[in-house]
Parts: structure tokens; C-alpha cells; sequence
């Protein structure tokens, strides 16, 4: 497929590109900001990312350097809309009308030029904690903000794509985890192993989706290949490990200790507060077999991935 992939530099996006790519796709990737601007460990995702697309830096969805993009060339076959507004996305105070502006900028005359040039499908990616998405306690209510922005996003991409009769799907995201993410939990967890310290798991007893970005990759790319293949509307939910953040982080622990010479122990708080919904997962389960994804060496990537990070010795 020719595919025109916006949102490669975040930690999905890297892989889902990479995916696709070595599955034989020719991917175009948009990026908001010049390559010289990304910093850390988005930077280090955009140095990998290049080598798996044809990069187009400093251009933004809608705007007018991404509309002489996709007018340049004719055959497109896929839009994967990955990219969202993501600025200040933990507050509060995240502003929802700008993001989905952003978002959807002058989406009606994107998806025109895409039709003239033979686009007849879209895959836009979605959170699980979007408003009524996953499965969890009733009502399904957007986790912040930013999730309500995904909700409206989606939406209002959904409305167009069938304005337009062009097939959309919808890959939503649970909690992906695995190389080149942001220092979050599982950074959290082995910083500490390695310092000789004993984490602290303080929400214990949410329940959570959490999945191998490998696999998560896997689903993706086969799934936009789906939608290509049928031109029909659809929607996929992947799953992964579905448990108690507490058993997650056990589980983390066992397969990092197999492979690191570290203890792994874990301090496990009494959980009392709940602002978020206690449980919110995805439900559909995966095949990995058919996906030809292994297990252990995705355990095995993400052992290695922290030993080159931290310098860590391998048993």
C-alpha cells in the first residue's frame, strides 16, 4: 500500500510505521516540527523513524504545505490519521476545542483531495479512554480532557469519511508498553530496580489493558490492510494483558528479573482513592499465532532495550 501516516514521532507511531514498513509498505510521514526541533526521547524516535518512510518535516495536518503534499502525488491508498494534539494533555485545563480543531483542520477539503487521488480508505487511531470506548464500569465516561478531545476528533473524522464515501476504521489504543516509550511506569519500575530501590505500585488496583507495542504494532498493520482489502467501515479494540496494575507489575517484575541481574521487588500500596474508573480495558483478544508474534523475544527486545539504555549485564 502507499500510505500517508501522520503522528510518526510519538511511541505508537514509531512502531506502527515500522511495522508497516517492513511488512513492504511505502509509508509518506508527516511531522509537525523540523527534525531539529524534537528533543529527547521523541528525537531519538525521529532519527529511527526516518529510516523506515519518507519523512515531510515542519508540515501540520490540514495546513497548506500538507495539502500540496497530498496533492503532489496520485495512488494514495491509506491515511492513517495518528496524530492528535497532545499539549499539556494530563492537565485539567487541556484545551479541548483547540486540539480538535487541530485534529480536523480542513478535513472536508483533505479527504476532496485524497478522493481525487484515489484514497478510499482512512484508519484513525483512538484511545481507550475516550467516552464510550472499551469495556469497564458504566457509564464509559472519558478519563480527562484529552480523552473527550479524541472523542469529538473521532467524530467528527467519522461524519466526513462517510460525507465523502471514503471507508473509515478505528484502532483504538490501550496501554502500550515497550522500547522508545516515554519514562512512565515501567521506566519508573527498572530506574528504581537498578538503583537497588523498591518501587512503589500506588494504584494497585485499577484495572488495566496493558499491551507489548510489538504486538500492538502487529494488529495495526494488519488491520489497515483489512480495511484497505474490504473498503468497509470497522473498528478494533486489541487487547493484552488484562489485570490489576498490581498483577501487571508483578508480572513485569518476573519476566525482568529472568532476564536482568537485578531484584525486582515490589511495594504494593493499599489503594483507597479511585478518580478514575476502577476498570477500563479493551476486548477484543489477539491471535498472536496468526500475527507470527513471539512472546518471549518481545520480553527478551525489552530486556535488551534497558540494558543498552541503562548499561544493564544480561544473566
Amino acid at each position: 500500500m502507499k500510505i500517508l501516516f501522520t503522528g510518526g514521532s510519538s511511541f505508537t507511531g514509531y512502531w506502527f510505521i515500522k511495522e508497516l514498513a517492513e511488512a513492504g509498505h511505502e509509508i509518506t510521514a508527516i511531522f509537525r516540527k523540523s527534525r531539529e526541533e524534537y528533543a529527547d526521547i521523541r528525537r531519538e524516535r525521529v532519527e529511527r523513524v526516518v529510516q523506515y518512510c519518507n519523512p515531510v518535516f515542519g508540515c501540520e495536518f490540514g495546513s497548506d504545505k500538507f495539502m500540496d503534499v497530498i496533492a503532489s502525488e496520485t495512488g494514495w491508498d491509506v491515511l492513517c490519521h495518528h496524530a492528535a494534539d497532545v499539549t499539556n494533555y494530563k492537565s485539567l485545563d487541556f484545551d479541548i476545542h483547540s486540539a480538535v480543531a487541530n485534529n480536523t483542520y480542513r478535513i472536508r477539503s483533505v479527504l476532496e483531495i485524497l478522493g481525487k487521488r484515489n484514497c478510499e480508505c482512512v484508519v484513525a487511531t483512538g484511545s481507550v479512554f475516550e467516552q464510550d470506548e472499551g469495556a469497564g464500569e458504566k457509564p464509559l465516561r472519558a478519563f480527562s480532557p484529552y480523552g473527550l478531545s479524541k472523542t469529538l476528533s473521532w467524530q467528527i473524522l467519522k461524519f466526513y469519511c462517510e460525507m465523502a464515501g471514503i471507508a473509515i476504521g478505528k484502532f483504538v489504543i490501550p496501554n502500550p508498553f515497550g522500547p522508545f516509550e516515554e519514562p512512565r511506569f515501567t521506566t519508573y519500575l527498572i530506574k528504581n530496580w537498578l538503583a537497588g530501590k523498591i518501587p512503589s505500585v500506588n494504584t494497585p488496583k485499577y484495572v488495566r489493558d496493558n499491551i507489548h507495542v510489538s504486538l500492538l504494532a502487529r494488529a495495526y498493520a494488519n488491520f489497515v490492510l483489512e480495511i484497505f482489502r474490504t473498503k468497509k467501515p470497522g473498528k478494533i479494540n486489541p487487547s493484552g494483558y488484562v489485570e490489576t496494575q498490581g498483577a501487571f507489575a508483578r508480572r513485569f517484575a518476573r519476566e525482568m528479573a529472568a532476564r536482568l541481574d537485578v531484584s525486582c521487588e515490589l511495594e504494593l500500596q493499599d489503594q483507597q482513592s479511585f478518580p478514575e474508573p476502577k476498570v477500563r480495558i479493551n476486548t477484543d483478544i489477539l491471535d498472536s499465532k496468526a500475527l507470527n508474534w513471539d512472546e518471549p523475544r518481545s520480553w527478551d527486545e525489552l530486556a535488551n532495550y534497558y540494558k543498552e539504555k541503562f548499561a544493564v549485564s544480561l544473566k
